[in-house]
């Protein structure tokens, strides 16, 4: 499934499993563009790099749309083509239902589904004159069970899917394919660094059937198939990632 002399964007590539997905991607391949809110995206360019590809890190916020656009703009100017986007930037801060605040809902509902409509539209535009993409969407199990204090992450995330489905259908007719990956408990640094989170990881694992938390690498794994010619004739799809965590 090599991915030679491909050009990737990534969101959210600083940490975590955008970051995992990117040194995937670089390992098939692919140049890398890493897109972040935070410095640290950097970092992550010097490993896309270690892996003998070429690679741009720009600092950015998926909710505004002249940094999306600039973005696309200067992944083209540098590459000359996009030929793979993976909407990976997402937040799930917890709150309670009845405590949750107008600002907490439009926060991550702004960065979770907006930001994947602006970069998807954005770079969209590209692949149709192009006649070829893959955009990758990631999701989350939550868009399909619920989870008690992430009201607005669970809602922005059955967005996700629903996007995925209706971009699938309109951009078919341009060789795009279009498709969302929702992971179930995956081990980042991230979940791993409160003792609240690690007793969470402990109920988590006991309801996951394969009998251990996901990592990373078996998310941007699947990122890599979706990415690939392998996998031109699916669109429109949601592949769980989640050792059957959804259907225990």
């Amino acid at each position: 499934m090599s991915l030679k002399g491909m050009v990737s964007i990534v969101t959210g590539s600083a940490m975590g499993i955008g970051k995992e997905i990117s040194l995937r991607l670089a390992e098939e391949g692919s140049n890398v563009v890493l897109f972040d809110i935070v410095e640290k995206v950097k970092d992550t360019l010097r490993e896309v790099k270690d892996r003998g590809v070429d690679g741009l890190a720009i600092v950015g916020d998926v909710t505004k749309r002249v940094d999306v656009e600039r973005a696309t703009k200067d992944a083209i100017d540098t590459f000359g083509e996009i030929d793979i986007l993976v909407n990976n930037a997402g937040i799930y801060p917890t709150k309670p239902f009845l405590e949750m605040t107008e600002d907490d809902w439009d926060k991550v509902l702004n960065v979770n589904l907006k930001g994947t409509f602006l970069f998807s539209r954005s770079v969209a535009k590209h692949m149709v004159q192009r006649k070829y993409g893959r955009i990758i969407n990631i999701s989350s199990n939550a868009a399909i069970v619920g989870f008690p204090g992430l009201a607005h992450y669970c809602a922005s995330k059955a967005g996700v899917v629903g996007l995925t489905r209706a971009m699938a259908l309109e951009l078919a007719p341009y060789g795009i394919t279009v498709n969302a990956i929702a992971p179930g408990p995956i081990e980042t640094e991230r979940m791993s660094t409160s003792s609240s989170q690690q007793a969470d990881y402990q109920a988590f694992l006991r309801a996951i059937p394969v009998g251990r938390l996901g990592k990373p690498r078996d998310v941007a794994n699947v990122v890599i198939f979706l990415a690939s010619q392998e996998s031109s004739f699916i669109t429109g799809q949601l592949i769980v990632v989640d050792g059957g965590y959804t259907v225990h």
